[in-house]
């Protein structure tokens, strides 16, 4: 059996949060580890830890293809590839513009994959390979507010799942990690678009956020925060799928994420949106203030 200390793993997204957590975990547990992050500069702790960093941008091809390049020339090929890089964009689907849903599919899904395509073929020549993905318990559902956030987390699920059964014949592991909650920056980094005025969202955006602060902010005020988990525990379960022989497809982590899948697993729809609906918060109709008072309406022709 190959030891993990000749094994080489590429970790995006090592900024902060999952990706710098996982990185550590996984270089203690005695691989190669190339840390790496759009900004060098914040990777300056995981260099000195002992870990390989490079420059790395998931929405620029000739980032990614340099990295990958400056690794198969010192290393052969990337044996473990860990995409965490990604961020969250929240508000009502009406309201966010077209270039902000560009950029969360750029990033969390078109990154993700061409990154997965420049590595994938080292893997399956050397019939062995790691590719661990992560998604969230958004990725099997989603609500208000973020509907382009899960819709990105969806299509990782698909993504990961196609892919797991085209390399399965090649020695390639394709796995699925699914935290709830977690208390990373990936909050704090959040991008809040959309009509920051008045309008028929405006008391959703004020529910919305504070929801975000009652999960992650201080301490908790909901099932969601009082289960939400680390960025250490999601980085020990990608460690996990890293260097088991035989790691499973999917890896929900926490408690609520195990409870929440089951609930939408044997719940009728109906019951299953009356629980969602007592847990986040939803668009009032009464905040709706109607058509302007002055706006005509024309009759056709």
């Amino acid at each position: 059996m190959v030891s993990q200390s000749s094994r080489t793993a590429l970790v995006t997204g090592c900024s902060s949060g999952i990706g710098r957590e996982a990185a550590l975990r996984l270089h203690q547990a005695g691989l190669v580890v190339y840390a790496t992050a759009r900004r060098p500069d914040t990777l300056t702790g995981l260099a000195e830890a002992g870990m390989r960093v490079l420059a790395l941008d998931v929405t620029d091809d000739a980032s990614m293809v340099a990295a990958v390049e400056a690794i198969a020339a010192s290393r052969g090929q990337v044996d473990v590839l860990v995409n965490c890089a990604g961020f969250e964009l929240a508000g009502a689907v009406e309201e966010i513009p077209a270039a902000e849903v560009r950029r969360q599919f750029d990033t969390n899904v078109f990154g993700l994959a061409r990154l997965t395509q420049l590595v994938v073929p080292g893997m399956r020549a050397q019939r062995y390979g790691r590719i661990i993905n992560i998604s969230s318990v958004f990725g099997r559902f989603a609500v208000p507010g973020g509907a382009y956030y899960a819709a990105s987390k969806h299509a990782v699920d698909a993504f990961s799942e196609a892919l797991r059964r085209e390399l399965a014949g090649f020695g390639v592991r394709v796995v699925l990690v699914e935290p709830t909650a977690a208390r990373t920056r990936l909050n704090a980094n959040a991008v809040w678009a959309g009509d920051g005025g008045d309008g028929p969202y405006a008391g959703f955006r004020e529910e919305l956020a504070r929801w975000h602060a009652q999960t992650y902010a201080g301490p908790p005020h909901n099932i969601a925060g009082r289960l939400a988990v680390s960025a250490d525990d999601v980085a020990r379960v990608i460690t996990r799928a890293a260097t088991r022989r035989r790691p499973r497809a999917r890896y929900p982590v926490g408690i609520l994420a195990r409870g929440l899948f089951l609930l939408r697993r044997w719940l009728p729809a109906a019951a299953f949106d009356a629980f969602v609906r007592g847990q986040f918060p939803f668009p009032d109709p009464h905040d709706d203030p109607g058509p302007s008072p002055d706006r005509k309406e024309h009759a056709p022709g």
